[in-house]
């Protein structure tokens, strides 16, 4: 068990008993599988894994390490996030209530700055898969009139 297991005092899970975290993303992964059509041999295939392996994280019985997640979200073609959609709600908060307001505290300061706010980073990242130097550089001037009509507003 971990130190913040520990502290926080998270229940014990017995041994061989699946995470219900790790139940909720396979059961993700399966969906969104199920529903582009692709078998889990040739999910397993793209990503170099076998189809046995494909099903244990399906089932939850093995947790998916953030490498292998990283590379399913871009061969499904989803957010990392998607996994973690619908997640209910005693999974995804009750259980951990304690650690997130800690680290909701520790890194409060560091959501304060727009340069790392979500909103900014998929921006910048939408902008930079815009391949025509032409319109992006539309849009680049487009969000400074916009942004100068803003403040026009906001000093009338």
């Amino acid at each position: 068990m971990s130190t913040i297991a520990k502290v926080v005092g998270l229940p014990k899970k017995k041994p061989g008993e699946a995470n219900p975290i790790d139940i909720h993303v396979g059961t993700r992964l399966r969906h969104i599988r199920t529903l582009l059509g692709m078998s889990q041999s040739k999910l397993g295939e793209t990503v170099g894994l076998t189809f046995q392996q494909i099903q244990k994280y399906e089932r939850g019985a093995n947790r998916i390490g953030a490498s292998r997640l990283y590379d399913l979200s871009r061969v499904l073609d989803v957010p990392i996030s998607y996994f973690f959609e619908e997640m209910p709600t005693e999974l995804s908060h009750d259980r951990y209530k304690e650690v997130s307001q800690q680290l909701s505290t520790d890194v409060s300061a560091f959501e304060t700055d727009n340069m790392t706010r979500r909103e900014t980073l998929e921006l910048v990242r939408n902008y930079y898969q815009i391949t025509n130097p032409a319109i992006r550089r539309r849009v680049f001037e487009l969000t400074k009139v916009l942004c100068d009509e803003s403040q026009d507003d906001e000093n009338t």
